[in-house]
């Protein structure tokens, strides 16, 4: 990669800007206010609603647009306007569920309503203590995951690791709906017109921007299609095995500011130094 090119500085948030505390550190803000200084656009493109974005949002500072649901939003910040969003087909998804539940047997699920305003929706069982990452939300009865316009549906277990109730969603999906793994206990089902990679082209198609500007960054298998879009792929070290395998190079952990890390070098390495010559009369 010519990192000179770089135009465009795409982020997911959970696992790679994020610290595990969900927190942004000062040395990762200072970074990238370097980054807006020099003319790099900061894109911000997550498996989170936009609804559930805003803390991350204040706390950086962030303008523009972004790229919310697994590439199901672009969300204008400035405006606090949802440009475009993608329903799943409900039926689709709830004979998916069912035939899932024959086949490996209870599932807990959430869903995310569709629109600005969406929210996580979770059944009992679902909860793991990490409600701060599912905001806004409330807890229903399974009958009532279905009562509203969804953009997905997210699936645990309580026996089977994340990669293996992932394959076995996959195995049972019909046409029009796919399947993520988005984290930690995070397996999702999506419909298949969009990822983060179709987002992130949404996007840079507005800013002038073609996949050799962009430097990517990611941790989770479905980081996977931006990653293979961008013109320089990075896997943070804490990622997932599928994600590191199509990545260029490998960033410290988010809990180690990997992002500002590879950012902080690529500046050092591709920005002039101020000029120390001085007027003289």
């Amino acid at each position: 990669m010519q990192a000179a090119q770089t135009t465009v500085v795409a982020t997911d948030l959970d696992g790679t800007l994020l610290r595990s505390d969900l927190t942004v550190s000062a040395y990762t803000r200072t970074v990238l206010r370097r980054l807006d200084e020099t003319g790099v656009r900061h894109v911000i493109v997550t498996g989170r609603p936009a609804s559930g974005c805003g803390p991350v949002f204040r706390a950086l500072g962030y303008r523009g647009l972004a790229v919310c649901g697994q590439g199901a939003q672009v969300y204008d910040v400035d405006r606090d306007l949802l440009l475009t969003h993608t329903e799943l087909d409900r039926a689709a998804a709830q004979a998916v569920v069912a035939r899932l539940n024959r086949r490996v047997g209870r599932l807990h699920l959430a869903v995310v309503t569709s629109g600005p305003l969406g929210e996580f929706v979770i059944a009992p069982g679902f909860s793991r203590g990490d409600e701060r990452e599912l905001s806004p939300f409330r807890l229903v009865p399974n009958e009532d995951l279905w009562s509203r316009p969804i953009d997905k549906v997210l699936l645990r277990h309580d026996a089977l690791s994340d990669s293996e109730l992932a394959a076995e969603a996959l195995a049972r999906c019909g046409p029009g709906l796919r399947v993520v793994h988005a984290g930690l206990g995070i397996v999702e089902l999506l419909p298949t017109s969009f990822d983060k990679a179709t987002g992130l082209s949404q996007v840079c198609a507005v800013l002038g921007a073609t996949p050799s500007d962009v430097v990517a960054f990611g941790d989770m298998p479905n980081d996977v299609p931006m990653l293979q879009w961008a013109g320089h792929a990075v896997a943070m070290a804490n990622g997932h095995p599928e994600l590191k395998a199509v990545a260029d190079e490998i960033a410290p952990s988010n809990d180690d500011d990997g992002v500002a890390v590879v950012l902080d070098r690529l500046l050092h390495e591709t920005l002039p130094e101020p000029s120390t010559a001085s007027a003289t009369g």
